[in-house]
């Protein structure tokens, strides 16, 4: 296990937080020995994604979301996004990050990536790799029936809980 992603999951909305602890051991259990699954993201705070969609806009970088602030589901902590970590040497530490969608690193004759999508889309979870304007292929979100511009007006009437010192939408 990632511990990174265990603490990352902490913060998930408490209303998903056991159930996607429980299928990212079992979608990190269908990697090889030599792979092990991360989230690199969960809950952003407001800041965090006016940061991220200022990259390839007014920051140097390349465009990695077309939401700003509220617009994305990782606002109301209900999304995550994926890395792959390999073990490249067979020392036991992941040197290596990867967003290969193809690469089957285990040598299963599947792609490592797809493997957890096809997980975690049959786990009803929404992936960005299936939007037909903007694909996020590391992106996976589950929001209950709810557009973002429903979650936030949850945010702005305070019917929210509280927990972790996060304001979470009541689902």
């Amino acid at each position: 296990m990632d511990q990174i992603t265990l603490d990352r999951i902490q913060q998930a909305h408490p209303a998903i937080r056991q159930q996607l602890l429980q299928e990212y051991r079992e979608a990190n259990n269908l990697l090889g020995k030599g792979v092990r699954l991360r989230f690199t993201r969960v809950y952003s705070t407001p800041a965090e994604q006016n940061e991220l969609f200022a990259l390839g806009r007014t920051k140097k970088g390349k465009r990695v979301t077309n939401a700003q602030a509220w617009e994305s589901i990782h606002n109301y902590a209900l999304a995550f996004d994926i890395v792959l970590l390999v073990d490249t040497d067979g020392n036991g530490t992941f040197e290596t990050a990867s967003w290969d969608m193809l690469k089957d690193w285990d040598k299963d004759t599947r792609s490592d990536w797809m493997e957890v999508v096809n997980y975690f889309k049959s786990k009803g979870w929404e992936w960005g790799g299936d939007w037909p304007r903007f694909k996020d292929g590391p992106h996976f979100q589950k929001a209950f029936g709810y557009t973002w511009r429903q979650l936030k007006a949850k945010i702005d009437k305070n019917d929210v809980i509280i927990d972790n010192g996060i304001k979470y939408p009541r689902l």
